[in-house]
C-alpha cells in the first residue's frame, strides 16, 4: 500500500511539474509575441503608430520596451489589464482615432526613457517638463499623416 501511495505522489509531482513547464512556456511565448510590432499593428488603429515607429531611431525596440514595465512581476498584470481593455474597446466600444495614454502609461514610458537614456539625462534639467515626451513628442512616433497621404493596409 505504501508503494502505491509513493508512486501516486511521484505521479502527481510529475504532472504538476509538466503543468508548470507548460504554463511557464506559454507565458513566455505569449509575452514575446504580444511585444512585437506585428502583434500591435494587427489592430487597425495602431497601423500608423507602428509604421512611424518602424522608420524611427527606435525601430530596433519592441513596442513594450517603451510601453510596458520591464519588471516581469509588474509587466504581466499591466499587459493583462491593458490587453483586456483593448479587446473590450475594439469589440464593444468606440475606437478613437487618437490614442490617449493613461497617467500610469505615461509614467511607465517616461521611466523607460530614463532607464535607457540615463547617461544622456545627466546634463538635462528635467524640472521644466513632467515627462520626456513633453519635449520629444515625435520620438519614436511621428505625427500621423493626413488621411490623403496614409498608406493602405498591405502596402
Amino acid at each position: 500500500m505504501d508503494k502505491i501511495k509513493s508512486a501516486n505522489k511521484w505521479a502527481v509531482m510529475f504532472f504538476v511539474l509538466i503543468a508548470l513547464v507548460v504554463v511557464y512556456s506559454g507565458t513566455a511565448i505569449s509575452m514575446k509575441a504580444t511585444d512585437s510590432a506585428e502583434f500591435c499593428s494587427s489592430c487597425h488603429v495602431m497601423n500608423e503608430v507602428v509604421r512611424t515607429h518602424q522608420v524611427s531611431t527606435h525601430a530596433n525596440l519592441s513596442c513594450n520596451d517603451c510601453h510596458a514595465p520591464h519588471n516581469i512581476t509588474s509587466k504581466i498584470p499591466f499587459k493583462m489589464k491593458a490587453g483586456a481593455k483593448d479587446i473590450y474597446i475594439n469589440t464593444f466600444g468606440e475606437v478613437s482615432d487618437v490614442i490617449h495614454s493613461t497617467n500610469q502609461t505615461k509614467e511607465i514610458v517616461n521611466q523607460n526613457c530614463l532607464n535607457c537614456h540615463g547617461m544622456t539625462n545627466k546634463n538635462v534639467a528635467t524640472d521644466a517638463k513632467q515627462y520626456c515626451f513633453d519635449c520629444h513628442q515625435t520620438v519614436p512616433h511621428f505625427n500621423k499623416l493626413p488621411i490623403s497621404e496614409r498608406m493602405v493596409a498591405g502596402e
